[in-house]
């Protein structure tokens, strides 16, 4: 959710909590003519991500999709990132992502480089899924060759098995 519609959903709060108060009998005002009020009219927002909110937008700051061990299918938690990255790619069509498929040590090197692949293209299936284009993905496999993690753990392996959303143009 961008900034705008959360500070329109926090005055629309604002509103509801004061209308929906108890009405106090007041005494009337000594002054008889209201003081001006002045407010700046706010801008309706049209709900569109912008490159500003590849930072701010918690949804969009999540850009690595983890996988379970020997598998390239798409974890369920991880559905709502594809859906507002689908979206940014909508608003932004001069937008492109590099999905980066990697894999654990273990395996042949050949078998990570396609188990990669496959990881790669499930998040752009996904992307594509959710309104996505496919002119705007690139995937790219590293296989084994770029670990986050080098110790021989299960959690290790774990953070290895991964495919990185790499924006390449905003």
């Amino acid at each position: 959710m961008n900034t705008t519609t959360r500070v329109l959903l926090a005055a629309a709060l604002c509103v509801a909590v004061v209308g929906c108060s108890k009405k106090v009998k007041e005494e009337p005002p000594a002054q008889t003519t209201p003081p001006p009020v002045t407010t700046q009219p706010q801008q309706p927002s049209s709900g569109a991500y912008g490159p500003e909110d590849l930072d701010t937008d918690a949804c969009l700051r999540q850009r690595v999709v983890y996988f379970d061990f020997d598998q390239d299918a798409l974890r369920p938690e991880f559905q709502a990132a594809m859906a507002c990255h689908a979206k940014y790619l909508r608003d932004r069509p001069s937008s492109r992502i590099t999905l980066e498929g990697n894999a654990d040590e273990r395996g042949s090197r050949e078998y990570n480089l396609g188990l990669g692949e496959r990881r790669g293209n499930a998040v752009s299936s996904a992307l594509q899924a959710n309104g996505g284009s496919a002119t705007q993905l690139t995937v790219v496999s590293y296989g084994e060759e770029r670990p986050v993690c080098t110790e021989s753990t299960e959690d290790c392996w774990a953070r290895n098995r991964r495919v990185e959303i790499v924006y390449t143009a905003r």
